[in-house]
């Protein structure tokens, strides 16, 4: 029997272990697996996180995931939740740019920073004429001579600047592709994070023209669902459904791993003074957190090679603050999925989903739902909190420390609530309101990540036994990391299944 640790009960660790007992069971040839996940938090799932209150659904982290990567679709489906799907409303799906204080609407059928048609573009009033101009000219800039190698990388800001212009980076570049990540567009990797814009450019020259030429039926209608789906009763279904499923692995909340230690055979790991031996070790805990426990041991030649190369990914800290009000009290329509805010606004929050409009069933009948995204490295400054207004007062410091992350509960929800008041028009008391922070849990994919993350993984190859997965290295949203979580599954059978045949061929010829 093969023993197997898995660290990390967020998505990508549960899929892991869901992928792993699957296989195991469709293979009766192979040898029988003994699965343990350990988790530090009383509870599982990670930054997916939802709270039931007062007839609201609230989400911590991901309200949703996106169906054009058909994993988390796909998997739903496998654990038999594929009629828990709950989909995007269908008639209110604008999404706002705040401009000058005002919301604008996102010039329609756009494919996040390029336009599939150019009428909306063109009369939309969120970008100048001589911004239009420039982006239109993209139709005439070369693809640089590297891009059909696809080997060079660069950040997002350089690449939009490049191809689109100065104004197409600030109005839709910043707040959209960055803000996904709740980072920086000047540091962010492209090819690491929208790989697509860098193929478009690679297969068509241009993005307006790939655009066009582009079929533009995604895969999401292979599923007939909308671009994004959440589920009935939050996205923590999905966890909890997950953790339901894993009869043959041991589940330990409140297990924070303090050493995982390399033996001749196999690894010892500790975790509150007990010592368990795995012959595998999975860690789909953050990068920053394994190299904690590599950074005490090597290939003996004493470089800690593979603990400095995963303190390379930085972090960023986020809060996200979720406000219900009173329908009657809010005179904004509301009507669309919610706003993103570019730098030049000087706001203190990156973006606000209109949730109750996204989907249904998230507030009652008589009230409304608003979440605010709030920190990053935009904000990465030391938090001190002025007495008299409540209102955190930011210094430079290291970047990556997001003093709206760490600032008291009262003053992210007065920061919302104003918010609320200056743009939607809602001055009345919230009936609910409720915090969620995720400290350096945000990995930052910055210029050179995805041969950071080669290197991890030929270092990684060293040490038999050891795998590296989750939202630190190939994708951060919920499919990418069910997809690493099946990734992983096969490496880790073929693996075992190749040292078996090894060791019946040694037997063979021993015999």
């Amino acid at each position: 029997m093969k023993r197997i640790i898995i660290i990390g009960g967020g998505i990508t660790g549960l899929s892991t272990a869901y992928f792993l007992q699957t296989l195991a069971k469709g293979n009766p040839n192979g040898e029988p697996l003994h699965l343990t996940l350990m988790e530090a938090s009383p509870t599982l799932g990670g930054k997916i996180a939802t709270k039931q209150r007062d007839g609201f659904t609230i989400e911590g982290g991901p309200d949703a995931f996106i169906t054009q990567k058909p994993w988390g679709v796909d998997l739903c489906r496998r654990i038999a939740m594929g009629d828990k799907f709950v989909q995007t409303n269908p008639a209110e799906k604008a999404v706002y740019v705040l401009s000058g204080g005002r919301l604008l609407p996102y010039p329609e059928d756009f494919n996040l920073i390029v336009p599939r048609r150019w009428l909306p573009f063109i009369k939309s009033p969120l970008i100048s004429l001589k911004g239009k101009v420039r982006m239109g000219m993209e139709m005439f800039i070369p693809r640089r001579p590297w891009s059909q190698e696809r080997t060079e990388d660069e950040t997002i800001g350089a690449f939009v600047r490049r191809r689109l212009g100065e104004e197409a980076l600030a109005i839709f570049a910043q707040p959209v592709l960055a803000g996904i990540y709740a980072g920086d567009a000047e540091r962010l990797s492209l090819r690491a994070t929208f790989p697509q814009f860098a193929e478009m450019e690679d297969m068509h020259r241009s993005l307006l023209l790939a655009a066009r030429r582009t079929n533009t039926n995604d895969t999401n209608h292979r599923h007939a669902l909308t671009t994004f789906v959440t589920l009935r009763g939050g996205m923590i279904t999905l966890v909890d459904t997950l953790a339901r499923k894993l009869e043959g692995t041991t589940i330990r909340t409140g297990h924070a791993v303090d050493a995982v230690i390399p033996r001749p055979s196999g690894y010892d790991v500790v975790t509150n003074g007990r010592i368990q031996h795995a012959d595998a070790v999975i860690l789909t805990v953050s990068a920053k957190a394994a190299a904690r426990w590599m950074g005490s041991w090597d290939n003996g030649l004493g470089d800690r090679a593979l603990a400095m190369l995963l303190q390379e990914i930085e972090y960023t800290s986020t809060a996200t603050v979720s406000l219900g009000f009173k329908r009657a009290e809010v005179s904004h329509p509301l009507n669309g999925f919610g706003v993103v805010v570019p730098r030049r606004e000087q706001e203190q929050f990156l973006a606000m989903t209109w949730s109750s409009t996204k989907f249904p069933e998230r507030a009652p009948d008589d009230s409304v739902l608003i979440r605010f995204f709030l920190g990053g490295p935009a904000q990465a400054r030391t938090p001190t909190t002025n007495a008299a207004t409540s209102v955190c007062v930011t210094t430079p410091t290291v970047e990556g420390v997001g003093p709206l992350a760490h600032c008291d509960d009262q003053t992210l929800v007065k920061i919302a609530r104003e918010a609320c008041g200056r743009i939607l028009g809602i001055h009345g008391m919230p009936v609910i309101s409720e915090v969620f922070r995720f400290i350096d849990a945000n990995p930052q994919y910055y210029v050179g990540h995805r041969d950071r993350v080669a290197a991890i993984e030929r270092r990684a190859g060293l040490y038999p036994g050891i795998y590296f997965a989750g939202s630190s290295y190939r994708g951060l949203g919920i499919p990418d990391c069910i997809r690493q979580g099946e990734e992983t599954a096969r490496r880790v059978i073929r693996d075992f299944t190749a040292v078996r045949l090894q060791e019946s061929t040694l037997d063979t010829i021993v015999e």
